[in-house]
């Protein structure tokens, strides 16, 4: 029997861009297939993005170690340009490795956002938070060079 492992993690980022702007990134299902994803999962697909309260949203990808990794998340609560919270199943091939519920808060920033995300999970066997903090924070980092790579675009 797997041992159970409960952790909880914060991450915050500053975006250059208005809280609108941000929060489509995660609303919007072609504007987050762009950015989505880390260095564990390589371009992960959107399968389903219905984004409203009770709206479930289903993504995959191959892992570097060749197992499909499915997401599996439903949506608790909705804010547009504030909040979302979401409650999510995480599975690596074929097997459940978490559940979790993560909040995602917007607030501006002077001319841009702070983002902060939060989990909270159980784990079971040896995924662990930290693992999936490392990887929360490197798909973050790639929101933040879609958007840089957007403005970029915008002033050429």
């Amino acid at each position: 029997m797997s041992e159970l492992f409960f952790g909880a993690f914060t991450v915050a980022r500053r975006y250059p861009a208005r809280p609108a702007r941000v929060f489509a990134a995660f609303s919007d299902r072609e504007i987050k297939q762009r950015w989505m994803g880390c260095e564990e999962v390589s371009a992960p697909m959107i399968e389903r993005l219905d984004f409203r309260v009770g709206g479930r949203e289903i993504s995959r990808g191959g892992g570097q170690d060749g197992a499909e990794h499915l997401f599996e998340g439903r949506y608790l609560d909705i804010v547009p340009e504030r909040r979302i919270v979401v409650a999510f199943v995480m599975h690596v091939g074929g097997r459940k490795i978490s559940a979790s519920l993560a909040t995602v808060e917007f607030t501006p920033d002077g001319a841009g956002t702070l983002l902060t995300f939060n989990e909270q999970g159980v784990y079971f066997g040896e995924d662990g938070w930290a693992e999936r903090e490392e990887g929360t924070a490197a798909g973050l980092d790639q929101l933040d060079a879609w958007l840089a790579s957007q403005q970029e675009a915008a002033s050429a």
